[in-house]
């Protein structure tokens, strides 16, 4: 083992650089599945401000908004000698784009639209390699009357365990993480998809009443996920009653 890396023995700081509070939000939930804190920035300055005040241990930033320039202030505040892991995100998966976010100092590379569980998988690894201990993972998160279950791409509503399609995890996340939030059919179909992506018409609404069935589990009222006529979705985290539900 590596004696010159650097020991945590606090739950690991991560910054998320992104200018998109719904994907920011997705990684935000995704990471608490590990010891992991996280806190937002949605531009250069906001950044520079936690990497000086917080110190973060890892960052994750959107390399197609000012990622270079965020990876410079990195570059300039080795934590105990060594400069923090990056993993970039960028919406362009040819090579000359990963080879550039290499060459500019990424630890790794992921193409948006995310999978909650790669992503995942992505931080745990470069924790591990970065600070030679074993990350904590906590295999299932509580979100209201739901459980999270990330390693065996399931949710739990009371004692019944659904298993979920990728997409499926991937639009709960998305809701999940922005509880409350009305979230419209193009932002999903965006956030899940990318905005180049051509589908069906209804791509969005059979993905979202494939996973509204599931959580409704066998109740003959929608449980969970809100339609707001007209604009989209709602995540509610707790079992809607008969007068709520749409």
């Amino acid at each position: 083992m590596n004696e010159s890396r650097p020991s945590i023995q606090e739950p690991l700081r991560v910054i998320v650089v992104l200018d998109d509070h719904l994907m920011s939000n997705i990684v935000g939930l995704t990471l608490n599945h590990g010891a992991y804190v996280t806190r937002g920035a949605s531009d250069l300055a906001a950044a520079v401000r936690l990497l000086t005040e917080w110190q973060p241990h890892l960052a994750v930033i959107d390399m197609d908004l000012g990622g270079s320039r965020v990876l410079q202030e990195i570059g300039k505040r080795p934590e105990g000698g060594t400069r923090i892991p990056v993993i970039g995100l960028t919406r362009r998966g040819d090579l000359k784009t990963k080879l550039d976010a290499f060459e500019e100092g990424v630890d790794d590379i992921m193409t948006v639209p995310l999978s909650p569980e790669e992503l995942l998988a992505r931080v745990v690894a470069i924790a591990r390699r970065t600070f030679g201990e074993r990350v904590q993972l906590r295999p299932v998160l509580k979100v209201g009357d739901l459980e999270l279950d990330i390693l065996n791409r399931q949710v739990r509503v009371g004692s019944e365990g659904l298993h979920l399609t990728g997409i499926e995890q991937s639009l709960l996340y998305l809701l999940a993480s922005n509880a409350g939030q009305v979230i419209t059919r193009d932002q999903i179909m965006d956030t899940l998809w990318g905005a180049d992506y051509v589908a069906g018409s209804n791509v969005v609404e059979q993905h979202v009443r494939s996973l509204r069935t599931k959580l409704q589990n066998g109740r003959r009222k929608p449980q969970f996920i809100v339609t707001v006529p007209g604009r989209g979705y709602r995540f509610v985290p707790h079992a809607l009653g008969a007068d709520q539900s749409c």
